[in-house]
């Protein structure tokens, strides 16, 4: 189970997350979000657990807890959403000089 772990100080490392998961069962891994262009900590990351049981009870006990000073938002993450934005897409069927099919 993939699990997101939101709010988190820009501190932190993915080895204390792994570290806090681990109280509850097996990490397969941790990683947190950094933006690409400064690599800063974004605040929030993921965690995986093989185990469903005791991802559910990491969840359960660890939401609302304080880490390095912050309240974490802990739940199941959701897939992400395709917003119908260009991320995906074959840019270069998308202009007249490069689809051919438009011009015979």
């Amino acid at each position: 189970m993939q699990i997101y772990v939101g709010n988190l100080s820009y501190g932190t490392t993915e080895e204390a997350i792994k570290d806090l998961f681990e109280q509850y069962g097996e990490v397969a891994s941790a990683k947190l979000i950094t933006d690409k262009e400064t690599g800063r900590a974004k605040g929030f990351g993921f965690v995986t657990m093989n185990d469903d049981a005791a991802a559910l009870e990491a969840i359960e006990a660890l939401n609302g807890k304080d880490l390095d000073g912050r309240t974490l938002r802990i739940n199941e993450a959701k897939p992400r959403e395709n917003t119908g934005g260009s991320r995906g897409r074959d840019s270069r069927n998308s202009n007249s000089r490069g689809n051919f099919n438009n011009r015979y």
